[in-house]
């Protein structure tokens, strides 16, 4: 093999490579946006002044700062569990489109198996019959 094919294969790696993390990264993988950022710290902020309202100034009833803040915290792991199930979906989109691809190749192989068999029997044969031939 050339060097410059193994560099041509690298190159289409990485390329393959970065728009596989732009992809996980659009639908919940390893990053965290902007946007999950400022929700986290709104739900937090809220959070906080709810138990600052109602267990420090007594602004609010205790009982409704600690409801409300159960509230939230149980949106907030509702919101994880929808995000982890997008990442989910996509993971087993992944495998299902690697064992389609498997499947192929695997199919593939067998017909190219299938035709060097057919090939060899057929070269055993001509090598059989050249050899009658100089007899």
């Amino acid at each position: 093999m050339s060097q410059e094919f193994l560099q041509e294969e690298m190159e289409h790696y990485r390329l393959e490579q970065e728009k596989v993390k732009q992809i996980v990264g659009s639908i919940g993988g390893s990053h965290q946006s902007r946007t999950h950022k400022m929700l986290n710290a709104a739900f937090l902020t809220i959070v906080v002044v709810s138990f600052f309202m109602g267990g420090v100034l007594h602004y609010i009833p205790v009982t409704l700062s600690l409801e409300l803040g159960v509230l939230l915290v149980s949106l907030k792991i509702a919101w994880m569990i929808h995000e982890q199930q997008k990442v989910n979906h996509f993971q087993f989109w992944i495998l299902n489109s690697l064992e389609i691809r498997l499947n192929s190749l695997q199919t593939g192989s067998r017909k190219i198996h299938k035709e060097l068999s057919l090939l060899r029997e057929e070269n055993q044969r001509l090598r059989s019959a050249l050899e009658d031939e100089k007899k």
